[in-house]
C-alpha cells in the first residue's frame, strides 16, 4: 500500500513538471506584437504609446475636441491605450477604459 502511494505520487510529481515545461517552451515561441495590448494587466510591462497623437485622430471629428482630447489624453496615460477610430470600440481597452467615470458619473474616456 505504501509503495503504491509514492508510485502515485511520482507519478502526478512526474506530470506537473511536464506541464509547466510545456508552457516555457509556448512562451518561448510567441512573437512579439509590435504594440502590445494587455487588458487589466501590470501596466509596467507594457510599452510606451503616443497618447497625444492617438487622442488627436480619436477626437478629430468630436463636436468638442479640446475637451475630447483632454478627457482621451488622461484616459490613454491611466490605461496605456487609446481605442481605434473616431467613436466606439471602448471595449477593446479593457474595463481601465470603460469603467472610468468623471465627478458626475458619467462615462469619462471617448
Amino acid at each position: 500500500m505504501m509503495a503504491l502511494r509514492v508510485l502515485f505520487f511520482l507519478g502526478a510529481l512526474l506530470f506537473c513538471f511536464t506541464m509547466v515545461s510545456s508552457d516555457i517552451k509556448i512562451e518561448e515561441e510567441l512573437p512579439l506584437p509590435s504594440q502590445l495590448i494587455v487588458k487589466d494587466g501590470n501596466r509596467r510591462l507594457m510599452q510606451e504609446i503616443d497618447c497625444g497623437g492617438l487622442c488627436k485622430q480619436r477626437c478629430s471629428l468630436h463636436s468638442r475636441p479640446n475637451l475630447c482630447n483632454r478627457a482621451c489624453g488622461t484616459c490613454c496615460v491611466r490605461c496605456k491605450c487609446v481605442p481605434p477610430g473616431t467613436a466606439g470600440n471602448r471595449e477593446l481597452c479593457g474595463t481601465c477604459y470603460t469603467d472610468m467615470t468623471t465627478h458626475g458619473n458619467k462615462t469619462k474616456c471617448p
